[in-house]
């Protein structure tokens, strides 16, 4: 079949859902109501997104990605094949008398990304959690806690092994500050252990 406009029409977009005509949705993808994706988003084959979720411009979802509500993406947001980000803090399927639960048994929690952040394949978020701007999450990694902007995670549970600049290249060691051998930015950490460019002054 071929596209209409920029939407595939296998794609099942919800009539209420804010799509952009800049955006681009793939074979099968699910935009549930609510939704609303920014400028230039693109929406790989078979991804899912959830009611209300909100995606930042310029964004790309790559395929079978599953982002469910109340998930917030800020702009320029990577999000790699087959991730999974959360939203159900305790999951059960019925109560504790063994009934179904319903949507009113559930209070769901969200996963928010930092703009410029990227999560890598099959990566899973477990909310409630933050991904900081311009933070990598390695592929295949579980986050069970906040990342850090500009961290660098990986493994199970996910753990930070160094920092990664604008350009998403592990940065390196220089004097007493950080370095991207790509951009030559420079970067320092803060007594808090958080990392910021090095022209930020606070």
């Amino acid at each position: 079949m071929k596209p209409l406009g920029n939407i595939h029409p296998t794609a099942d977009v919800a009539e209420s859902a804010i799509v952009p005509p800049s955006a681009r949705i793939w074979h099968y993808a699910q935009i549930r109501e609510g939704a609303t994706l920014g400028e230039n988003c693109i929406v790989g084959r078979g991804a899912y997104i959830g009611t209300d979720v909100v995606v930042g411009a310029d964004s790309k979802i790559q395929n079978y990605a599953l982002i469910y509500e109340p998930a917030e993406l800020g702009s320029g947001v990577f999000v790699g094949p087959a991730v999974v980000l959360t939203n159900d803090e305790f999951p059960r399927a019925v109560g504790v008398d063994g009934s179904q639960k319903t949507v009113s048994d559930w209070h769901p929690v969200g996963v928010t990304v930092g703009d410029g952040a990227s999560i890598g394949a099959r990566a899973v978020c477990v909310a409630p959690v933050r991904i900081g701007k311009w933070a990598l999450v390695g592929a295949g990694a579980v986050v069970v806690h906040d990342v850090p902007d500009y961290a660098l995670v990986v493994g199970s549970p996910a753990r930070r092994i160094g920092w990664v600049g604008e350009a998403g290249i592990p940065l390196v060691g220089d004097h007493g500050q950080w370095r991207c051998p790509q951009t030559d930015r420079r970067y320092h950490e803060l007594p808090s252990g958080e990392l910021v460019p090095s022209e930020v002054t606070l």
